[in-house]
């Protein structure tokens, strides 16, 4: 007999056609076949998800850890660890099912975030992104390496230990971009500051990656295989990469171009391009490219957002997200034994090669941004964000795992020091990053407090070319003079659709006029006529904020801050539109509470009812605008008196205010507060007076109330005598108030008195602006008090 060992395998005897059963009563196993056991494995895997989801959310855990989590409680190191009913429910026959649906799963999601990219983030990136994305990554993977160099040399590794930790070094180095979209989008600062930096940063850092992986791929290419066979891999990639490029693309843009703006894109295209789709991913496997890096570069070459990029995110979304990517994470868990891990050598090892990395990202992040001098906190926290780990380092760790290339212990560790490192990063950028923190104005950004013939401010937010004509007969009314001109900013706000980062960029004018302009370039082209002509009054700067709804507050308060301004004028949720009705957005009524507790300065709620009997291009210059105030007191109320009062200087605006008070005691105000607002109550309204004492333009009204309903019958009263109603927002301490608030069940963005003149049964054309005096100030507890008065020089 020889005494070479006997080869033993391990067989698994699989009867073809096993797809449907036909049932329990018949004496089939439905488990023995392909549907039945797919669709409990994804029950499953649905549910625990969703469990462990909802016990995590609350301390700030992403969803990504739930998904790992819930594959490693199915796995061999909890629910798993009976083979038996492991073998019951992931049997190895039906496994491979599992996973080939998860990596489909996995190639649309690809697909998905190589559309949602604008390449020209690289190309607009700035010095800062630029050290941040090469630094990020170039100073982990030469520590990392160094490290992994002096753990070969003095210590006794094995031969697969040793091959792991190459690749170690480059995975730790990756900020992979789609990994990071998703953390920032799931922690919601998007479009912050850091956000936006930490998007950018990570596309360099992704390129820099990409570029060391195919040159060692390259090189190992042409150690393993002849030049030839190098040659002819190379040579694919390039033509499938030409075709993509030079074949594709012109034909998707003509696709674009027969999309009228607004109108949904054909299915047709919408169908050619899912099979171009196939295509790619087909002749990706082919060529030795990979279906899933085939799709994303196809995914590239589609343009972002809408109509078209929108149009296949929002297809393919839902489906991918909910259906397709959560067996793609359990299966990462599901593969995951942390009793394997026997060996602490190798874990001693692995994860100091992690440590340093971590810490030279660390490292690499921190040092560009202390030179361009930003805050030690948002430093560190962007420092964090780069560190974080998503769905491309799990899928190099599957790749390395099936290549054979990692050992189920290594691959343990390496897949526990992803869900540490991320389950830890995200609470802790939770608790160090604040967006509106850096909202905080150090000085008065109030019309009350404003010099005399300072320069007015204005940020006018725009959803739609419903809110241009309001908005432009408002800034007419401000009373533009050449001593004290109007310089507004215009946001045209939109829904981020299709696109996997926030844009905030200023309109640049074509060079020729088009034929079928933008919905942006109308409302641009509007308040750009305006300006032409008040050329000498007005100036008008307009940019464009593409953000998801959740933090479109952040463009609003960011670029108020970056120009210094005084007053934000932003649309009531609901919209009285021309000849349509009303229109309700809750979307837009979130935005607006956002903006009211986070703004820099002072904002202005415009409900504009004119759209009813108007159309938005009817912008004409009034002969006779009639503006009433309602003063009931408090520092809003102020601000509203004050913006009147500027307002009363434009010769076809006639002001009236009307002041309430306690019947019986017509020095008292009907809101309470303390002694220091009711004396500058007292101080602007003398002021008030007797700067238009002699005014012809300008009337003086006061009226006794002693309930709610008394103040009820005064605001329904002014019914069409007026063309806007201004008034503060918050009333606090009114007994008055406090009965409307109870009469109507008021909890809106408009306060008390805001949302009775708003309300669908107060039957009026009149359009409201509710006034809102700025409350975030350095060091100022009590938006009420300062230093610094207004002075009136009569």
């Amino acid at each position: 007999m020889s005494n070479v060992p006997a080869l033993r395998a391990n067989l698994v005897c699989t009867s073809f056609n096993q797809i449907n059963s036909k049932g329990l009563y018949v004496g089939d196993d439905p488990l023995e076949y392909s549907v039945p056991s797919l669709l409990l494995q994804l029950s499953l895997i649905s549910v625990f998800t969703r469990i462990i989801q909802s016990l995590l959310k609350p301390l700030g855990q992403p969803l990504i850890v739930s998904q790992i989590l819930g594959g490693v409680i199915l796995g061999p190191s909890v629910i798993g660890k009976n083979g038996q009913l492991s073998s019951k429910v992931f049997p190895s026959k039906g496994r491979s099912v599992l996973d080939t649906v998860s990596v489909f799963g996995f190639m649309l999601f690809i697909f998905q975030i190589g559309v949602k990219i604008d390449l020209s983030i690289v190309l607009k990136s700035s010095r800062k992104a630029l050290a941040v994305g090469i630094l990020g990554f170039f100073v982990p993977f030469g520590l990392a390496s160094f490290t992994a160099f002096l753990l070969e040399k003095f210590l006794s590794l094995d031969q697969e230990l040793i091959t792991l930790l190459s690749r170690v070094v480059i995975l730790q180095s990756m900020t992979a971009y789609p990994g990071i979209a998703c953390f920032l989008d799931e922690l919601k600062i998007l479009n912050s500051e850091i956000g936006r930096l930490a998007s950018s940063s990570s596309i360099i850092c992704d390129i820099c990656h990409w570029t060391i992986v195919s040159l060692k791929y390259a090189l190992e290419l042409a150690k393993a295989k002849s030049v030839r066979v190098t040659l002819g891999s190379i040579v694919s990639v390039g033509l499938y990469i030409l075709v993509v490029v030079f074949g594709i693309r012109p034909a998707i843009l003509w696709a674009i171009r027969q999309t009228p703006e607004g109108k949904p894109v054909k299915n047709v295209y919408i169908f050619i391009v899912l099979a171009l789709l196939l295509w790619c991913g087909f002749t990706g496997e082919v060529i030795g490219l990979s279906s899933i890096v085939a799709c994303f570069l196809f995914g590239l070459v589609i343009p972002d957002g809408p109509p078209l990029g929108a149009a296949i995110v929002e297809r393919l979304d839902c489906f991918v997200s909910v259906l397709l990517m959560p067996p793609f994470f359990t299966i990462c868990g599901l593969q995951m034994n942390v009793f394997s891990i026997v060996r602490l050598k190798n874990l001693g090892v692995l994860q100091l090669v992690v440590l340093v990395a971590f810490i030279g990202k660390i490292i690499g992040t921190i040092l560009p941004l202390l030179l361009w001098r930003m805050p030690l906190r948002d430093a560190f926290s962007l420092a964090l964000i780069m560190n974080s780990k998503g769905i491309m380092e799990l899928a190099f760790l599957n790749d390395f795992k099936q290549n054979k290339d990692m050992s189920e212990e290594n691959y343990t560790i390496m897949l526990i020091s992803v869900v540490v490192i991320t389950g830890v990063i995200s609470p802790l950028v939770k608790v160090l990053y604040d967006p509106s923190r850096r909202y905080i104005a150090y000085k008065r950004r109030t019309i009350m407090h404003s010099r005399e013939n300072e320069e007015f401010r204005i940020l006018a937010c725009i959803h739609s070319q419903e809110n241009v004509r309001a908005v432009i007969s408002l800034l007419q009314v401000s009373n533009p003079t050449k001593e004290s001109r109007i310089s507004s900013v215009v946001l045209h706000l939109t829904k981020l659709t299709g696109r996997a980062s926030s844009v905030l960029i200023a309109h640049q004018q074509r060079d020729k006029p088009s034929v079928n302009p933008t919905q942006s370039e109308r409302i641009f082209n509007a308040f750009e006529k305006f300006e032409q002509q008040n050329s000498d009054l007005i100036m008008v700067q307009c940019y464009k904020g593409i953000s998801p709804y959740a933090t479109m507050h952040n463009d609003v308060c960011s670029l108020a801050l970056e120009k210094r301004t005084t007053l934000i004028i932003i649309p009531f949720h609901k919209h009285w539109i021309f000849e349509k009705g009303v229109e309700t957005s809750y979307a837009y009524r979130h935005l607006n509470k956002n903006v009211l507790e986070k703004a820099p300065c002072s904002v202005a709620i415009l409900v504009d009812r004119g759209n009813t009997k108007k159309s938005r291009y009817a912008i004409t210059v009034p002969s006779l605008y009639r503006v009433v105030v309602l003063f009931f007191g408090g520092a809003d109320d102020r601000e509203a008196l004050s913006y009147a009062e500027r307002m009363s200087g434009h010769p076809s605006v006639k002001m009236t205010l009307i002041q309430f008070t306690r019947s019986g005691n017509s020095s008292e105000n009907i809101v309470g507060g303390s002694e220091r607002s009711k004396v500058l109550d007292s101080q602007i309204l003398n002021e008030f007076n007797l700067q238009f004492l002699h005014s012809e333009q300008v009337s003086y009204q006061e009226a006794e109330v002693k309930s709610g309903v008394d103040v009820l019958e005064v605001v329904k009263s002014l019914g069409r005598s007026y063309d806007l109603v201004m008034v503060g927002r918050r009333h606090v301490d009114s007994p008055i108030l406090l009965q409307l608030t109870r009469r109507n069940n008021v909890d809106g963005e408009l306060g008390v008195v805001g949302e009775v003149l708003a309300a669908s049964d107060f039957e009026s054309d009149t359009s409201v602006l509710v006034v809102q005096q700025q409350t975030r100030l350095w060091g100022l507890h009590d938006p009420e008090e300062s230093t610094h008065l207004r002075r009136i020089d009569l």
